[in-house]
């Protein structure tokens, strides 16, 4: 009896940590999610996986949401110096066949301008718009807020280029 309470209560205690995913068309997006930024933030990043079990390949060309003011795909990157940047990017190519994570240090949606503070263990909508697939909505997850100066939410965006490169 006691190995079942302790299953039942493993499976009720993870069920936040459950990833969630949307598939529509050849496409699937699996757990979309922010770290949950400090309460003062004003640009949060949001990430996921994206496959493409399809034979053509998709883009993911924007992003809207009612969590910030805009938001926008883009790409960070480290210079062989160390320098890190950060710009708006004008597609995701999701190629068939493939997975594009967008993580940290790397692809990611960015939402600028938070209208609130994000908690942990809410959810937010948010359509993420591709080239072939259209308007998907998903739901991003505030998860666990990560180790301080490490998120999104921790850096200073005000001094980053966010250009119109794509």
């Amino acid at each position: 009896m006691s190995r079942i309470l302790a299953l039942l209560a493993a499976v009720f205690l993870s069920g936040p940590a459950l990833a969630h995913e949307v598939t529509v068309g050849d496409l699937q997006i699996i757990h979309p999610y922010i770290p949950q930024p400090a309460a003062s933030a004003k640009a949060a990043g949001g990430f996921m996986a994206i496959v493409n079990n399809g034979s053509e390949p998709d883009r993911l060309i924007g992003v809207e949401s009612d969590i910030a003011m805009q938001s926008e795909v883009h790409e960070s990157k480290v210079d062989a110096n160390g320098v890190g940047t950060m710009e708006h990017v004008d597609f995701i190519e999701i190629p068939p066949g493939q997975t594009v994570n967008l993580e940290r240090g790397g692809y990611h949606v960015m939402f600028m301008g938070l209208k609130g503070p994000l908690t942990e263990g809410e959810m937010h909508k948010a359509v993420l718009i591709f080239e072939r697939a259209g308007r998907v909505e998903v739901e991003f997850q505030i998860d666990a807020p990560m180790g301080q100066g490490q998120g999104h939410g921790a850096m200073d965006h005000s001094k980053m280029g966010h250009g119109t490169g794509g």
